[in-house]
């Protein structure tokens, strides 16, 4: 009996000191002096709202990419779907965390975007992010890093301008790369099932 009170204090001290991790790395970002950046994260952040980036993108592989190019696409919009779906309507759900307070961590004005009403965890933008990179690489590795790198940044923007914490984006940052392994995949066995049938 007393070890397993120990143990599940011992786990709510570790959630604390986490969240405490979590808040503190918030913070440092909120702080930081960065006027050129916050321009170009602000409108990042923007942009891959509903992610229309992804989308976009999407279009644009398909049309020059060929054959490979509409299934990467495709994948990548499946994948968009299955993480989209995971994040908001099963992780938002689950958990209730609150949005940061912008105003209390000092969150420049410049840098900031509207304020979603969803909960904060985990981050749908991150989700998509690296659902999307990961469908299309599966396709087509060599647009792999480009889109990792550009689904980092979309990410990262998303703490910079004040609207997620660190956890959110690394809890979305899985969902979305699970996602991306798992619709192609379904996407195969889809297609088998049609053509059997």
């Amino acid at each position: 009996m007393t070890s397993s009170r120990h143990g599940r204090g011992t786990g709510r001290q570790i959630v604390a000191e986490l969240s405490a991790l979590d808040r503190a790395l918030y913070e440092a970002v909120a702080t930081a002096e960065t006027p050129t950046l916050d321009r170009f994260f602000r409108r990042l952040s923007t942009v891959a709202n509903n992610s229309v980036l992804w989308l976009g993108l999407a279009g644009m592989i398909a049309v020059v990419g060929g054959r490979a190019g509409r299934w990467a696409a495709l994948n990548g919009v499946a994948s968009i779907g299955l993480a989209s779906a995971t994040a908001n309507l099963v992780g938002k759900q689950v958990t209730h965390r609150r949005r940061p307070d912008r105003a209390g961590a000092g969150v420049r004005d410049e840098r900031q975007v509207p304020m979603p009403e969803s909960t904060s965890f985990p981050s749908g933008h991150t989700a998509s992010a690296f659902a999307f990179a990961e469908g299309v690489s599966s396709v087509l590795p060599a647009l792999g890093l480009p889109l990792r790198l550009a689904a980092v940044a979309v990410g990262y923007s998303r703490v910079h301008v004040g609207v997620h914490y660190p956890g959110d984006v690394a809890a979305g940052a899985l969902i979305g790369r699970s996602a991306g392994e798992v619709a192609p995949m379904l996407l195969r066995l889809a297609c088998d099932i049609v053509r059997r049938s």
